[in-house]
């Protein structure tokens, strides 16, 4: 069973890859770090404790591209060490897989990371150290790459509608599909958007404006460089000092100078019919 850390400065991409990690049975733990400080902490701790300690991690998941420090530079720093934890790199960009395989890189996997590649690399790491055969039976059934006759299941744009009322999202390679209608607002990270509903989140890949011009239609708002917010959802405007805030359910947003007069005003007249 493998001891994991997964680096990634995007938070939505840190978060997706530890559900995929701690979802194969052949992953014991899988912990995570947002910056190439943190990962170098939890590292150092995990070789002074030695391969076998209670602080062991048997394999870096490391992005790439990251502020500060890249992976390819914490993988050098790992490589001077006796015995350093395997690396995987899991990065957008290809143009580095030389330069990832010269730091002995076990595996080079692309983003958008698909499930059946993820646990080839988890399989490539195993076998490296000796312990694919770890792998339950009933698991590695349903564990690696898909078959070579099938095509590569292709990433769902997660964000085009299932026609009129539905927005398809994607967890852990699952897909399903949401009502456009149970989203209460969205909030933006980076490239992708997190969609909220009174029964969670859910993670599209697509930035905010393109859904802003998208739901327009659907009395979906701009609040915020931040939120997306649909009208019928707000249950309370708060003005203080100058300062405009929502509350949407249990959750307080602020809206930006820039969006506050249009939301009163779309409020008015929401309010009024």
């Amino acid at each position: 069973m493998l001891r994991v850390l997964a680096v990634d400065d995007e938070k939505p991409l840190l978060e997706e890859l530890l559900y995929l990690l701690r979802s194969d049975p052949r992953v014991l733990s899988a912990e995570g770090a947002s910056d190439a400080t943190g990962a170098l902490r939890r590292v150092t701790r995990a070789l002074e404790s030695g391969p076998d300690g209670p602080d062991g991690i048997d394999v870096v998941f490391l992005d790439i591209h990251m502020a500060g420090l890249t992976g390819l530079d914490i993988a050098r720093l790992l490589a001077g060490f006796a015995r350093p934890p395997l690396i995987v790199f899991v990065t957008a960009h290809e143009g580095f897989a030389v330069q990832a395989f010269d730091l002995k890189a076990v595996d080079y996997v692309l983003k958008p990371v698909r499930p059946e590649r993820l646990a080839e690399a988890v399989r490539r790491a195993c076998a490296q150290l000796g312990r694919a055969e770890e792998l339950p039976a009933a698991a590695a059934a349903t564990s690696g790459p898909p078959p070579a006759t099938a095509p590569p299941r292709p990433y769902p744009q997660a964000a085009a509608d299932r026609g009129p009322e539905q927005i398809a999202v994607e967890l852990g390679g699952v897909t399903r599909f949401v009502a456009i209608a149970d989203i209460a607002y969205v909030e933006a990270q980076g490239d992708y958007a997190r969609l909220h509903t009174d029964e969670g989140s859910h993670l599209v890949r697509i930035p905010l404006s393109t859904l802003e011009e998208r739901w327009a239609a659907r009395g979906f708002v701009r609040i915020h460089r931040r939120h997306l917010v649909a009208l019928a959802r707000i249950d309370e405007l708060q003005l203080d000092s100058g300062a405009t805030t929502v509350r949407v359910g249990t959750a307080e947003l602020q809206v930006s100078r820039r969006h506050a007069r249009e939301v009163r005003d779309l409020l008015m007249r929401h309010a009024t019919g």
